[in-house]
């Protein structure tokens, strides 16, 4: 039986200890707070604090590539901001001067389309419209969403220059982009050729590989017979070589026939006809004969195999189109040429060529004389002149290719169409933005060159050719730079040379550098940077005069794009030419090339005197972050233009996150009704949980967002808030004169936290160079969570309350080395948390010392004062331990220890749980313990916040120790129920 002092003479002690007191609140209120926080940093001007203070540092520069300027912020924009946002921070809280410029990319197609959308919905017709007016309306709306976007980010808190972004549709980054375009001219890297390019009949224009995405659809697959009049084998005249395709468009330009040389052809009879076809694909010809709409080609019953031949035995046979009747372009012959591009893997064998659609096409008809013909308009529509079709189309209009279309009834009425269906699936490119499909069209465009030597860009020395440590040894991906190198050779080496994160971002654009075809530079629109080439009539050589071209540059800096006009052309080309003479070229650019030249009028230009190198070293960024799309958009267009003008890289290292999915890991689109918007989760959530979201997941892959996941997200917050939260409290009144710096003074749990705080140090560290955001907030989260709350502030909590009394008015010396603890980790975690909540760790920090300015003027904690000697006195450092990663001296002997005792803390927690549920116990401080193996330099009872431990076999009860009044920890020295203990009677010093 346990004994109680009576309650009447039991005294209430609440008022002798100490209880945690902060203004900060447990409820965020996020959405209402954060916009405060913001017009306090923009009144004080935080950033242009922030540059005061990181002037003359060492430098790290990531070059913003811009986004669209033509709608709200989406969920993709606001990961890569976040992410680029964590960038610069974390490098500005490690001393850095790491500025950050935003900008946008407002020329090109999409703002157009836009503003096309808008005249129609007028009933206007865009080329009815004075060019500078529509060009007039695409630079107010594209500034329109500059403003909104702009205002969307810094909401998200998103730090910058926002009031000095860059703009490609600046005049003086026009006049820049017109400078790159014209050293590319200058150097001899542009040309103009009618190419098979990828064009939209939709928006009337040629497209960039990264303006193009893959869908799949169902197209209508066509067998067509052309028969063959001459070949050097006499049992082929007469007999027809049959050919499969699925766009039926594409015949009315047919010119040729191609063959695999060391493909086996086989003569097939079907009824009277006798049809030439590889004979490995004779059984799908069956099937798609047999099952499908035939025309008037006989039944496939009565099919024979006559004779094998060699493909390379077909040289010299001809074929006619099946429409040879029309006469003209149709009754030409159609040859029979050898391409090492036809396959078994499909069709008959046999592959249709029409140079105008294809590029294998092109170059193969290019090689024996075959011209385009350039039959097909830019809308799609076959030219009004045409023989057969003219005037009609478009060509990517299902009914116009169908089985009862005008293509396949009139190959029908010829005789020539074996099969038709309408059930071929398979991938299909389309415009990213009409949704269109695109076809392969042969146009005049302008090209830079690949594969042509850049005489302007010096070879490598031989010095610079080899292995540093190989004595000599060639670098493979270096070879032939001795010699002046091609663009593609020097995008290469550049990627080489270049660090990627994730690094199989290095294969993937070396992939696509490697095999990619010249880049197509110029679009047949309106809104852009002009090619600002003058063309002689006769000659057909631009003009390339450094005078001339240096009074376009000046009059675009002055009037923007609308300085390139015909009213003008005399004037720039000055008294040494005739306008007459030239023809002025009226295509844009490549709206990729405009943000391929950012480097040059953002990093080199000197209006950003924060960007420009303070050693005055190489122009190139520190960093380039952007979805992995971009390995094939900006990534690569601002690669190759700086290595066809300086024969390097613009960037030193470049960082690539995926796409966001929904919760099911569906691509979000309006049509699904799938997509989250980032400004109605600031609205219900705050910009802080979403910056928590974007950094807690492995943003290096397709990730997802939902609302369980953001309630996830929301609970880990609460979590780390809590943990600020006691922090403050605890912390209340701390003072130096409370503060022990000595930690070899400190007791064993508190070496032993620091020892943590050194190790969670060093890999946060690490993570910031390595870019790994994702493993930087869990070690953090995870340091609050299990270290801090479920450890060390459980334990220690007893100390903080009752180790303070008119005996030890600042504290015990353990309650002091705790405080002291707690200073340092607030101090820490304050700044760790910084980038990735920055509106809560500027609410905490300003809740503690709310006159201290702005935490993000702050830098990276420092933590050399927590070596102390190792345990035992021994002064030689600690074993090097990489997996610890600690600086603290003794870490890796207080690192075994304190796990082993966490293990059976955690053991005893367990055996303690069901006392707890069969309400034996009410808490563990009623527990009493046994354990097998009780080590004598632990206080259990304080660890395991227990009544007493003793060494014996495993086994837990309810102890019979009474309850101290003040403490309520059950001890043995405590006589009854509500006396006092030990400890509590000297703090309170018998009071």
């Amino acid at each position: 039986m346990t004994e109680s002092t009576p309650a009447a003479e039991q005294r209430d002690y609440r008022d002798t200890v100490f209880l945690p007191k902060t203004d900060f609140p447990m409820k965020a209120g996020l959405p209402q707070k954060e916009p405060l926080i913001l017009a306090k940093w923009l009144e004080g001007n935080l950033e242009g604090q922030i540059r005061e203070s990181r002037k003359g540092r060492e430098q790290f520069i990531l070059h913003d590539g811009p986004p669209y300027a033509n709608g709200d912020m989406h969920i993709g924009h606001a990961l890569n901001h976040i992410l680029k946002d964590m960038v610069v921070r974390t490098q500005t809280l490690k001393g850095k001067d790491a500025p950050y410029v935003p900008g946008w990319d407002c020329h090109g197609l999409p703002i157009e389309w836009k503003v096309e959308e808008q005249y129609r919905k007028k009933k206007l017709n865009k080329d009815e419209v004075p060019v500078e007016e529509f060009r007039a309306e695409c630079r107010a709306y594209a500034q329109h969403w500059v403003d909104t976007q702009r205002e969307q980010l810094k909401r998200l808190g998103i730090g910058g220059d926002w009031d000095h972004p860059y703009l490609t549709m600046d005049y003086e980054a026009e006049a820049t982009i017109v400078r790159e375009l014209l050293k590319f001219a200058a150097n001899d890297m542009l040309y103009r050729g009618a190419k098979p390019v990828m064009w939209s009949p939709v928006e009337k224009t040629a497209l960039a590989e990264a303006e193009v995405e893959y869908e799949d659809i169902v197209s209508t697959q066509i067998d067509v017979a052309f028969e063959i009049v001459e070949s050097p084998i006499p049992e082929l005249v007469g007999a027809y070589a049959l050919i499969w395709t699925t766009t039926p468009w594409t015949i009315p330009v047919n010119q040729a026939i191609a063959y695999g040389p060391d493909i086996e052809y086989v003569l097939v009879r079907y009824g009277d006809r006798r049809y030439l076809v590889a004979e490995d694909l004779c059984y799908g010809l069956s099937l798609r004969t047999g099952a499908n709409e035939r025309g008037t080609g006989a039944p496939p019953s009565g099919e024979t195999k006559v004779t094998i031949y060699k493909g390379s035995d077909l040289v010299g046979t001809i074929a006619r189109h099946p429409m040879h009747a029309l006469g003209g372009f149709f009754a030409r012959p159609r040859p029979f040429l050898a391409g090492d591009f036809v396959t078994t893997d499909s069709g008959t064998g046999l592959v249709h060529m029409a140079p105008d659609h294809g590029e294998d096409d092109f170059d193969l008809c290019k090689a024996n004389g075959l011209d385009p013909v350039f039959a097909v308009e830019g809308d799609g529509k076959y030219r009004a002149d045409w023989a057969w079709l003219g005037g009609q189309g478009s060509v990517i209009n299902p009914k116009f290719n169908a089985p009862d279309g005008p293509i396949c009834t009139d190959l029908r009425d010829a005789g020539a169409l074996l099969a038709a269906s309408a059930d071929y699936k398979h991938s299909y490119p389309h415009s990213w933005r009409s949704k269109a499909k695109i076809i392969f069209r042969c146009t005049p465009q302008w090209f830079v060159p690949m594969d042509k030597v850049m005489t302007h860009i010096e070879p490598k020395a031989p010095r610079e050719q080899r292995w540093e440590s190989e004595g000599g040894a060639i670098n493979p991906h270096e070879e032939g730079l001795c010699d002046a190198p091609t663009l593609r050779q020097a995008a290469m080496h550049a990627i080489e040379r270049t660090r990627f994160v994730p690094p199989k971002g290095r294969n993937r654009i070396g992939s696509m550098v490697e095999g990619r075809p010249d880049w197509v530079l110029s679009r047949q629109r309106a809104w852009g940077v002009p090619i600002t080439l003058f063309v002689d009539r006769k000659t057909g050589q631009y003009l390339n005069d450094p005078a001339v071209n240096d009074r376009i540059v000046a009059a675009v800096r002055e009037g923007g794009v609308d300085a390139w006009s015909d009213a003008r052309a005399q004037e720039y080309l000055g008294d040494s030419y005739n306008a007459a003479d030239y023809e002025r070229i009226t295509d844009i650019l490549d709206v990729w090339f405009d943000s391929g030249c950012t480097h040059a009028f953002v990093l080199e230009s000197g209006r950003w005197p924060a960007l420009v190198r303070h050693d005055g070293g190489t122009h190139s960024a520190d960093l380039y972050l952007e979805g992995s799309d971009q390995h094939r958009g900006w990534f690569q267009s601002s690669l190759l233009e700086s290595c066809g003008t300086r024969g390097q890289a613009p960037y030193k290292a470049v960082l690539t996150h995926g796409f966001t999915m929904d919760a099911k890991g569906f691509k979000m689109s309006k049509s699904l009704g799938n997509t989250i918007s980032p400004i109605d989760l600031m609205r219900d959530y705050g910009a802080d949980i979403l910056r928590l979201w974007a950094l807690s997941v492995d943003f290096t892959e397709d990730h997802r967002i939902g609302k369980e996941i953001l309630a996830g997200v929301a609970d880990q917050y609460r979590k780390l808030r809590n943990t600020f939260r006691y922090l403050l409290g605890a912390l209340d009144g701390f003072s130096d004169e409370e503060r022990i710096t000595d930690v070899a003074a400190m007791p064993e749990l508190e070496r032993y936290m620091l020892s943590l705080l050194a190790d969670l140090d060093a890999k946060l560290a690490q993570a910031v160079d390595d870019f790994d955001y994702n493993a930087y907030t869990r070690l953090l989260a995870d340091f609050c969570n299990e270290d801090l709350s479920a450890f060390y502030f459980d334990i220690r909590k007893d100390v903080l309350y009752c180790d303070l009394g008119p005996a030890a008015p600042l504290g015990t010396d353990t309650r002091r080395a705790y405080r002291s603890v707690l200073d340092v980790l607030f101090h820490a975690l304050v700044r760790y948390a910084a980038p990735v909540l920055v509106f809560t760790s500027e609410e905490v920090w300003g809740t503690r010392y709310p006159e201290a300015g702005s935490v993000h003027l702050l830098e990276w904690p420092d933590l050399d004062q927590l070596v102390c000697p190792r345990e035992g006195g021994d002064p030689e450092l600690a074993s090097a331990d990489s997996t610890l990663g600690s600086r603290l001296r003794g870490n890796t002997q207080l690192v075994e220890k304190w796990s082993a005792i966490r293990s059976t803390r955690a053991l005893v927690t367990e055996r303690i749980e069901p006392l707890r549920r069969e309400k034996t116990i009410r808490s563990s401080l009623e527990a009493e313990v046994w354990l097998p193996n009780e080590a004598g330099d632990v206080d259990y009872e304080e660890i395991f916040i227990t009544s007493t431990v003793h060494q014996g076999d495993w086994d837990v009860k309810r102890t019979e120790n009474h309850k101290c009044g003040r403490c309520w920890r059950h001890l043995p020295e405590v006589t009854a129920d509500g006396a006092l203990c030990n400890r509590c009677e000297t703090v309170l010093d018998a009071q």
